[in-house]
């Protein structure tokens, strides 16, 4: 299973982007998913995930401007992020389990930058 994250970029603050991660021919739980993110020098952050109940939850710094979604199983995760800030450039990675064998597999990771 190769995971591919895509739709980062250059944009300025205030702006949006809306980052996918699919893997076509899988089927994953709509539960279990999350982006994370690494800034250069930092260590790997939890963004948004989907608990293993359904429940949501986002990082204090992104909550009201990010959300985590996917239709099913087999669409393409989104992250859909609004009103960008410099803070939040960095590579972000998806992760997602599949339905069979309850693996989790990662993204390869996509690049956001948010000029000032």
């Amino acid at each position: 299973v190769q995971l591919q994250a895509s739709g980062g970029g250059l944009v300025q603050a205030g702006g949006s982007l809306r980052l996918s991660c699919a893997a076509p021919g899988t089927v994953f739980s709509i539960n279990n998913m999350a982006w994370y993110r690494q800034a250069p020098g930092k260590e790997r952050e939890l963004v948004a995930h989907v608990t293993s109940d359904g429940r949501t939850n986002y990082a204090d710094s992104v909550k009201g401007r990010f959300t985590i979604s996917a239709d099913n199983g087999k669409s393409p995760m989104y992250l859909q992020m609004n009103s960008l800030k410099p803070d939040d450039t960095a590579v972000y990675y998806c992760k997602r389990r599949t339905v069979e064998g309850r693996r989790d597999y990662w993204g390869q990771g996509t690049q956001v930058t948010v000029s000032s």
